[in-house]
This record gives C-alpha cells, sequence and structure tokens, in this order.
C-alpha cells in the first residue's frame, strides 16, 4: 500500500529593509607610500553586495586594497598609496552612496 502526499513549502517574499549610510565617509590625506583608511557604517548589517569605487572604477580586495564589512562598520585600506590613487573614493550599497 503506497500513499501519495503532497507537500508545499510556503515561503512568503520577505524583502530585506535597505540599510542607509548612517556614518559617511571623511577624505583622507596619504603622502605616497603611505596607507589611506576609509570607513563608513551603516544602519544595520545587511546582504545587500556592498561596492568600493576608486573614482568610476570598482575595487576588489588584494594584496593593494583590503576590503573589509564588521556588522555594520565597513572600511576600504588603500595600501602604500601612489600618485595613481589621488581621486574620489566612493562606497555603495543599495541605492545610497557616500564619496571622499
Amino acid at each position: 500500500l503506497t500513499q501519495e502526499v503532497d507537500l508545499k513549502l510556503c515561503c512568503p517574499f520577505h524583502e530585506e529593509a535597505a540599510a542607509t549610510i548612517v556614518e559617511r565617509l571623511k577624505d583622507v590625506a596619504a603622502c605616497e607610500g603611505e596607507d589611506a583608511v576609509f570607513e563608513c557604517r551603516l544602519s544595520r548589517e545587511t546582504a545587500q553586495e556592498a561596492q568600493w569605487f576608486l573614482g568610476d572604477v570598482p575595487l576588489q580586495s588584494n594584496e593593494m586594497n583590503e576590503i573589509r564589512a564588521q556588522g555594520t562598520r565597513h572600511s576600504l585600506i588603500l595600501r602604500k598609496v601612489t600618485l595613481e590613487d589621488c581621486g574620489s573614493i566612493t562606497f555603495k550599497v543599495g541605492q545610497h552612496s557616500s564619496v571622499a
């Protein structure tokens, strides 16, 4: 005797509330060869994609750019800056952004 069971998993669509930037980026002055540290803080932890830019160029974490996210605090460390690193730094999350 075989009994068929029809199971339906119901997962209501849940849209995460957007995080906002509550502590914005500050301008940083660094001499050539020094590290430059940029930090901002979000209103809440989020699974939203956060992205850093130097000018229009998206940055990735590597030996020259250290990108961190610890709770609501996001930071970018540009290692041993050069003249080519001069320009605006932008942090974006969702529809929100901050520029230094």
